[in-house]
């Protein structure tokens, strides 16, 4: 069963605290964003060796086997915007829909032990292209379909809300 879609634009997370996570934009410059990515992947390690980690607490909400499945997607996601930015100029991302990416790929039907491992590659692979980023490179911009325009740095501090918004959606953050 479908989940009702997330329609909301959680871009003021770099403005303000959320108020559901408690994650604070402000807490993460940008020498923390690899440490911090591979410090959330290796935190769905035991949330998806839970017992019953594929079911849903009611059919209004994701599984955390479904929540680390969209995580792993966000990571890549965000890695394919990050490499734009960085490989182009002004670069316009395309439109992801994160529900229809759900439906299509069975998040729901996918194993937790290889799930596991995939998101720990993607989160892997996004660290490591910040470990690239030169000092010249922070303020590189590229827009999301939607017209919210980013420099390499705010993509950085807003990609990291997702994932440790998710934890917390499984009780862990």
């Amino acid at each position: 069963m479908p989940i009702t879609p997330d329609t909301k634009d959680w871009t003021w997370v770099l403005e303000r605290p959320c108020e559901a996570c408690g994650f604070n934009a402000q807490e993460y410059p940008p020498e923390t964003f690899s440490r911090t990515i591979r410090e959330n992947a290796a935190k769905w390690i035991p949330v998806l060796e839970r017992d019953g980690a594929a079911v849903r607490p009611s059919d209004d909400r994701w599984s955390a086997l479904e929540y680390a499945c969209h995580v792993r997607d966000v990571y890549r996601v965000f890695d394919e915007r990050l490499r734009l930015m960085l490989e182009e100029d002004g670069p316009v991302f395309q439109n992801w829909d994160q529900d229809e990416t759900a439906l299509e790929e069975r998040y729901e039907l996918q194993m937790p032990a290889i799930v596991s491992g995939e998101l720990f590659d993607a989160a892997g692979a996004y660290a490591d292209r910040f470990d690239s980023v030169e000092p010249s490179q922070w303020n590189r911009s590229g827009t999301r379909s939607n017209g919210s325009h980013f420099t390499v740095q705010s993509l950085g501090t807003y990609g990291l809300h997702d994932p440790m918004h998710h934890l917390w959606d499984v009780g862990t953050f």
